[in-house]
């Protein structure tokens, strides 16, 4: 398939970065770390409103911030940087896809979630599909798009933390694997102490250090350079001539298919991930749900808009400063090399020691916080969705926030495990989470939301059919890299026509036909299902604990039918 380079296996220990130990990074990473303790400790659970939905309490400017930093992640202050390094126009893909399905989220979802007022996505499912066999699917899938996207997180903690703390020297580890050890250990900590609540005041605290760190980078390596002045988003333009084809050519590394399979995955995976959904429940009402996603928004373009910049800085400074002496051709740069082009980008420029370790904490920052809402989601799914609602109903509060920290504490084992040897950049890792939550949760949420119609037969039939499509590119193209090492698919046919990082272009449509098929020939919903979804496109305001149902019901309970 056109474009694989992207997505397969590289060498772990990028190619330039100055691998050791650093005293003024390390002090700054260690009291960053130290701070993000200190924040869970203050903040720490008390209930399970706090471990789940932090009281839905977050106001309109924090819980943008902690959308941002949230949403965030190793994949976009790291790997975004590194796909449009090696790809180039392909790579805009990642920064038009998240970016626009934000848009969807704020017109279709983010208020009608917050007012069907549920703790996590699953709960969504198993209550509006009258279904516990539907919560459980998307239950189980949540906890995966945990996994899978956390793997990424960790990548990039593992290589950044390189530039800080060089080789831990750990007998029978690689200098990366030691590191990865190490920074998923300080992350599961502070998860199991603080839950939801302290979690999302420590997104804010993340988003103003990783965006700062990173403009300040983009600045500061490009005005140093002599490639920018006070418009880098503007002016890199200028390089444009100096990278080679591959950098500015349309589709010069991929398909214009695959471009366009990714892009839209990327869009309604926006929109079906459960750790982003999850901060409409942690609002007071749907008004902030709004105005948090446009924060949010904001917040977030402010990195988007630089990326493409920093890319061609540090391309540029790589060219310039390599062994090899390009980004393209053979060997050119690795995918490791490229995963930490930021913080090389900052090397290369000559900076203080003190001012690349800073670039490389926000790096750690935007790792963390989107772990912690990974980890948090994957945790509730456990806990709340399957623990509490399927084996033990009359479970205690104490007993639901214990299953739930060895929840995070089990997705911390798996995530550093898997992290331990990966199978693609960090990009390409977040990329297969997307489209599992593009194929299996998204048109779940959509009509749940708007087809008052959609029913259990219909949900349960679409998320298994989008499940089975999203699994088979998966194995056709991830399976190789472990088994054969070559990382070439079974299938070549079928990885060209539904790749596993756009699988969901070929998934959503086949998903929605499924279920309104399904929905429409076997029973309408009840009755009271149907005023639910009514309550939630309500003009009427509701209060900061009320949810639709309560407004229906007059405060009782909607039970599961099978």
């Amino acid at each position: 398939m056109t474009g694989t380079a992207t997505v397969l296996q590289s060498e772990l220990l990028p190619q330039g970065m100055d691998v050791s130990f650093k005293l003024a990074p390390a002090v700054l990473v260690l009291g960053m770390l130290a701070t993000f303790l200190l924040i869970g400790f203050v903040f720490r659970v008390a209930d399970t409103e706090d471990m789940w939905v932090a009281g839905r309490s977050i106001g309109n400017i924090e819980n943008g911030m902690a959308i941002g930093a949230n949403w965030m992640s190793a994949a976009s202050y790291l790997g975004m940087a590194a796909l449009i390094a090696l790809s180039g126009f392909y790579g805009l893909a990642f920064v038009v896809g998240w970016t626009t399905g934000y848009f969807i989220l704020l017109i279709f979802m983010a208020a009608q979630m917050r007012r069907f007022g549920k703790y996590t996505a699953p709960d969504f499912v198993g209550d509006r599909f009258n279904s516990d066999s539907a919560r459980a699917i998307a239950a189980i899938t949540t906890f995966l798009i945990a996994f899978v996207y956390a793997i990424g997180q960790a990548r990039g903690m593992g290589l950044v933390g390189l530039y800080i703390f060089g080789d831990l020297g750990i007998p029978g580890l690689s200098g990366y694997q030691a590191m990865v050890i190490f920074m998923m250990t300080i992350t599961v900590g502070y998860l199991t102490l603080s839950g939801m609540l302290g979690a999302t005041k420590n997104m804010a605290v993340q988003y103003v250090i990783l965006i700062s760190a990173f403009l300040a980078g983009m600045y500061v390596v490009g005005w140093t350079q002599g490639y920018s002045t006070v418009l880098p988003q503007i002016e890199y333009g200028m390089l444009l001539s100096e990278l080679g084809n591959e950098f500015t050519e349309p589709f010069a590394n991929s398909s214009p298919y695959l471009w366009i399979a990714t892009c839209f995955s990327l869009v309604v995976g926006t929109c079906g991930l459960p750790h982003v959904l999850v901060r409409f429940y942690t609002v007071e009402n749907e008004r902030t749900a709004r105005w948090s996603t446009v924060t949010g928004l904001f917040f977030i373009c402010l990195l988007y808009l630089g990326a493409p910049a920093y890319t061609a800085f540090g391309t540029r400074l790589y060219d310039l400063n390599s062994a090899t002496g390009t980004t393209y051709g053979d060997p050119g740069m690795s995918g490791s090399t490229a995963d930490v082009l930021v913080v090389i980008a900052a090397q290369f420029a000559n900076l203080p020691q003190w001012f690349v370790g800073l670039v490389a904490a926000g790096g750690i920052a935007a790792a963390i916080a989107t772990t912690a809402g990974l980890f948090i989601t994957g945790s509730s799914a456990v806990s709340h969705d399957i623990y509490t609602n399927l084996i033990n109903e009359d479970a205690t509060q104490r007993q639901q926030i214990l299953v739930g920290r060895l929840g995070i504490v089990s997705l911390g084992v798996l995530t550093t495990l898997a992290a331990l040897d990966p199978a693609a950049p960090i990009a390409a890792l977040v990329s297969y989470a997307f489209s599992l939550a593009g194929a299996v949760l998204f048109p779940m949420f959509f009509l749940g939301l708007w087809w008052e119609n959609t029913n259990r037969e219909g949900a349960l039939a679409g998320m298994l059919t989008g499940l089975t499509i999203w699994t088979v590119p998966m194995i056709n193209e991830v399976v190789p890299t472990y088994t054969s090492g070559s990382g070439d698919p079974f299938v070549p046919v079928l990885a060209q026509w539904v790749p596993a990082i756009g699988s969901a272009l070929v998934a959503v449509p086949i998903v929605f036909a499924v279920t309104i098929a399904v929905s429409t020939v076997t029973d309408e919903p009840p009755m009271e299902t149907k005023r639910v979804v009514r309550q939630c496109h309500s003009p009427e305001p509701m209060g900061q604990q009320q949810a639709a149902e309560d407004v229906v019901t007059d405060g009782g309970e909607t039970p599961a039918d099978d």
